[in-house]
């Protein structure tokens, strides 16, 4: 459920984007970020390792207008590709309104696909949210590459529903980006109704000054 303000008459929404580890997901925000005005967007945070993987997530709060005379803050986050750092992937999934599954188009990580793909479903299981509820949008990314699989191919392998938004993209280059990013905003709109008949509340992400405390404890329980 989306978090709603009734006196300043916003619509939080929260967007996980989730995948495989070096797949794609940072570049997607980076991406929205550059292009976005600097007076509509927050500041992007992105932790990394050394290997340039993101080790806890990233947050980029964004406006984007008003729907039903609420206006709408978006939060974009995206999990660690690490399966190892799977309990920061529930923490940064708690909440979430809409997922942005970005599949690695390579032949080579099918399987990774695969796990993350079973792994998105059995958090949101037990969060207690039904995936095929969820609001979705898969993105196949890398299609620039020679060693894709064809899109029927990764479809069949990861049984996506037909009625799921996909779009190719190329996120170093930006082409399908905001494709991607519209259509899951469009879908979590979707679910919504009426805001104003919404019980008021629920902090759609995590909020900054929660930070320092959040990661000390998140790094002594997955060392």
């Amino acid at each position: 459920m989306p978090g709603i303000n009734h006196t300043q008459r916003e619509l939080h929404l929260k967007i996980v984007y989730y995948g495989p580890g070096l797949g794609g997901k940072t570049t997607n925000l980076e991406h929205i970020h550059q292009r976005s005005r600097p007076e509509n967007r927050g500041k992007l945070i992105s932790l990394m390792t050394e290997t340039e993987r993101t080790l806890f997530f990233d947050l980029l709060p964004i406006h984007l207008g008003k729907f039903r005379g609420y206006s709408i803050r978006m939060h974009l986050c995206t999990v660690p590709g690490q399966i190892a750092l799977d309990s920061t992937r529930r923490l940064v999934l708690r909440h979430v309104d809409g997922v942005v599954f970005v599949v690695d188009s390579q032949r080579e990580r099918l399987e990774a696909n695969l796990q993350s793909f079973l792994n998105l479903d059995e958090n949101l299981r037990l969060q207690g949210d039904d995936p095929d509820a969820m609001p979705m949008v898969v993105q196949y990314n890398k299609r620039d590459l020679v060693n894709v699989l064809p899109l029927d191919e990764l479809r069949d392998a990861l049984k996506i529903d037909p009625t799921t938004p996909q779009f190719e993209a190329c996120a170093v280059e930006g082409r399908g980006v905001f494709e991607t990013f519209k259509s899951i905003t469009t879908e979590a709109l979707k679910s919504i109704g009426d805001p104003s008949l919404m019980p008021e509340g629920r902090t759609a992400s995590i909020l900054p000054g929660k930070r320092a405390s959040m990661f000390a404890a998140l790094s002594a329980s997955e060392e």
